[in-house]
């Protein structure tokens, strides 16, 4: 496992970011990659929460072809302890197949954060207890599906990337300018 040095890490300070993705232990590299992508394109810093289930060295991302990944404001974090230490997200909402409410019924704000968990296993019961704890149960949301026998959710990237926009698209119905000066 690779993670930065200290002096890498960036301290809990005001954050112009409009949204902050977080991922609790993902699973799968090429995800991870994807969700990256989607980060740099909307200028959303992207929180790893470790342990984490491939390598993410230097060499690991070049050698996948992750061209792009320079762009990315990737921030790792040892573990959740560390997330909450370091990131100290004023408000979070936590995506989960176990939602309260659709994400749709979320009233989205600039700076908020968005937790997904692993692929296959969701998010730990701690992040569920956090976020229910400090923000109610009203912030475990779910993205709304058929009920088909064997599809239990979306591809982790594909719920990353719905739900980010969906963040941005509530901003900038409020507040046109302070997304639009960042986009084309």
């Amino acid at each position: 496992m690779h993670l930065p040095s200290p002096s890498s890490v960036r301290p809990a300070a005001p954050d112009p970011s409009l949204l902050h993705i977080v991922l609790v232990r993902p699973e799968i590299p090429n995800n991870t990659g994807n969700i990256g992508r989607t980060a740099a394109a909307i200028g959303a810093p992207l929180h790893i929460v470790h342990p984490i289930a491939f390598d993410m060295s230097e060499k690991a991302v070049r050698r996948a072809g992750l061209d792009y990944w320079p762009l990315v404001d990737c921030r790792h974090h040892a573990d959740w302890t560390a997330f909450l230490a370091t990131a100290a997200p004023a408000r979070a909402w936590l995506l989960s197949s176990h939602g309260e409410r659709t994400f749709w019924d979320a009233d989205f704000t600039p700076g908020d954060h968005i937790l997904f968990g692993g692929e296959t296993r969701g998010a730990p019961p701690e992040v569920h207890a956090w976020a229910t704890d400090r923000f109610g149960p009203a912030h475990r949301l779910r993205i709304p599906m058929r009920d088909l026998p064997g599809v239990r959710s979306l591809n982790l990237a594909t719920a990353v990337c719905t739900v980010a926009y969906e963040v941005l698209r509530q901003i900038r119905s409020r507040t046109p300018a302070l997304v639009d000066q960042r986009m084309r």
